[in-house]
């Protein structure tokens, strides 16, 4: 599943984030970076599921936007991107929570 949000952090500030959040969740939903590159982060879950956040400036060069990549942890990623400061100023759009995820 794709979620994207734009926020008026930069985007080293959203990769440091996204670190942060990722290493402190509850262990059956933490996950731990593989792999990071200036544009991109990439974690590993406990059962071997991949988070991916992407970032690039945002539509009309206005705050960054942000991408995340998962299968099974869409919970988390839209938890995650609660957390971000929308570029708005608006409150972030409440995402879909599959049963599973729950």
């Amino acid at each position: 599943m794709l979620i994207d949000h734009v926020t008026t952090l930069s985007p080293p500030e959203v990769l440091d984030a996204a670190k942060t959040f990722f290493a402190r969740r509850n262990p059956i939903y933490a996950a731990f970076l593989e792999k990071e590159g200036p544009t991109f982060a990439a974690f590993r879950g406990q059962g071997g599921e991949e988070i991916i956040i992407g970032v690039q400036p945002g539509p009309n060069g206005q705050g960054t936007a942000v991408r995340g990549s998962t299968y099974l942890f869409t919970s988390q990623v839209a938890r995650f991107f609660a957390t971000l400061p929308p570029a708005d100023g608006t409150a972030a759009p409440a995402l879909p929570v599959p049963e599973s995820a729950a």
